[in-house]
Parts: structure tokens; sequence; C-alpha cells
């Protein structure tokens, strides 16, 4: 059993076991470690994050299984903290990946709902032709509309081009653009970093989009969840796809995922993607 110091965190010595997973590329270590409730988690994330001088992720996943949970419906609950050791309210690209972690634990494939800071989400789960992925839909729930963020002006957007402030239980800007490929989007997310930043063009197929990001509190991944939500929705919207679309085909760096718009009702969103397991992998805290 690990013990833990008088503060709570992880005692000296102690191992830490962590479960690595990826959701087209943006991916996240998984621990369900209760030693770790009142550890400093952020200095957490920093580190077992950090892609030279630890495991490398772009965040880490905290699980919590307890009675009070499941007596009030939910299989766990999931905090997510960034690579820089912020805390965000939610991932679809983590959930589908934690979910993966949960079921391996249990496992089983059974339908999950999973308590998030962005409020609960239902998870399916299908078995994939790989032993290590799976396949999950995640509900998603409503899209809300968000005010400009602070300095979004200093991105000098030319006020032609369509842009949507859009929350998914985090924040996201989608701008609609020519080329994704000619975007200095480092630059770009730099100036708005307390945002989810995303970029789409339409295509290649009538039904998708091809979409870039920054992350808020990570940097450029190669793949966004609730971006790709965020992303599917404006596309939806402006007319980049047609109007009676209602699954959009989102292309992003690490691939592709797909985001059902107005499911189960209108206002909501429902995406659908892999995860797979990439390692297990143990920890000395020192």
């Amino acid at each position: 059993m690990t013990t833990t110091s008088r503060s709570g965190s992880p005692a000296p010595g102690c191992s830490l076991t962590l479960e690595k997973h990826h959701g087209l590329g943006n991916d996240f270590l998984v621990v369900f470690d209760p030693s770790v409730a009142d550890a400093d988690l952020p200095a957490l994330a920093r580190r077992v994050c950090d892609r030279r001088r630890g495991i490398g992720a772009d965040g880490l996943l905290v699980g919590t299984e307890s009675a009070e949970l499941h007596d009030a419906g939910y299989d766990a609950r999931m905090v997510l903290y960034n690579a820089d050791g912020s805390r965000a309210e939610m991932s679809g690209n983590g959930i589908r990946c934690f979910a993966q972690a949960l079921a391996r634990r249990r496992g089983d494939l059974a339908t999950q709902r999973i308590l998030t800071d962005a409020g609960e989400r239902a998870v399916v789960l299908h078995a994939s032709d790989r032993a290590d992925t799976v396949e999950a839909s995640v509900e998603m729930g409503d899209i809300g509309t968000l005010a400009e963020p602070d300095g979004w002006s200093d991105l000098g957007a030319h006020p032609d081009r369509p842009v949507a402030h859009l929350d998914l239980g985090n924040p996201h800007s989608v701008v609609g653009v020519d080329d994704v490929r000619a975007v200095d989007l480092v630059t770009l997310g730099g100036k708005v970093p307390h945002v989810n930043l995303e970029i789409i063009e339409p295509g290649p197929e009538p039904h998708g989009i091809t979409m870039r990001v920054h992350e808020r509190g990570v940097g450029v991944t190669d793949a966004c969840g609730t971006g790709a939500c965020a992303s599917a929705w404006a596309a939806v919207q402006w007319g980049l796809v047609a109007a009676t679309t209602r699954e959009v085909v989102v292309h992003m760096d690490g691939g592709s995922a797909k985001v059902s718009v107005n499911h189960p009702v209108d206002g909501s969103v429902t995406l659908t993607g892999p995860a797979a397991h990439i390692a297990t992998i143990e920890i000395e805290i020192t």
C-alpha cells in the first residue's frame, strides 16, 4: 500500500502508478491512487507531464471512486490538470482516456457516468479491432456562448472572418480561416492563453472540417475534443458544412473525430473518437 506524509502527499520513496493514454495524440496520464488526494496536484502535473524531465503528457487526470459517488449515480470523478499545472474544467479527449482507464480497472466496457468540473458526462464504450484501443462516445452537453475574451483584439483578426466564442464547460474561441497551415498558431494562441483557440477551414469532404488548436495551459496539441465540438458547432452555424449535417467529421493533426450536433436534443453535441492505452508507469516520489 502507498503511504502518505503528514501533509497528505505521497511520502518520499513511495511509488505511484500512472496509466498513459492518448486520444488522437492528445495524451494524458491517469492516476487513481487515493494517496494523491491531498497532494500538491499542480506540482505533480507539472512534474509528470514535463516531456524532458518527466514522463510527458498534455495533462494529468486524477480519478476518484467512492461510495458517495456511487450512491449519487456516478462511476467516478475526474479532475484535470493541464501540463502547466492549471486546473481545467473538461477535456473531450481526456475523458475518453479516463473512461478507458476506468474500464481497464473494472474489466468491462459498461456505460459510465463521470463527474467533472464541468458537470456530468456520460461515456459509451465499444471495443475496436485493437486490444489497446476503444471507441468512445461522450455526451458533451449543451453549447453556450461567451463574451469576447480579454485581449482578443490583439490577435488582429480581420473583421470579416467568422468568429465564435463558445462554452463547452471550458472556454473556446473558433476562427474561420482560408488555410489552417498558413496561420502562426503558436503566436496567436500565446496572445489569448486563457482560452482554447481553434482555427478551422472547410473540407476536405462536404460534411468535414479541418482544425488546428492552441490549448489553454498546454500550447499547440495534436487534437482537442471540446475544441472539435466547438468547431463543428461553429461550422454548422457558418454554413461551412450543410445546415442539415448531423455528424461533422473534424480532421486534426492527430487524426479525426466525429461530432454529432443537436444530439440527443437541440443545442447539444456528442463526441466520438478513439482512446488508446500506451503504458502503465510506476514512478518514485522523491
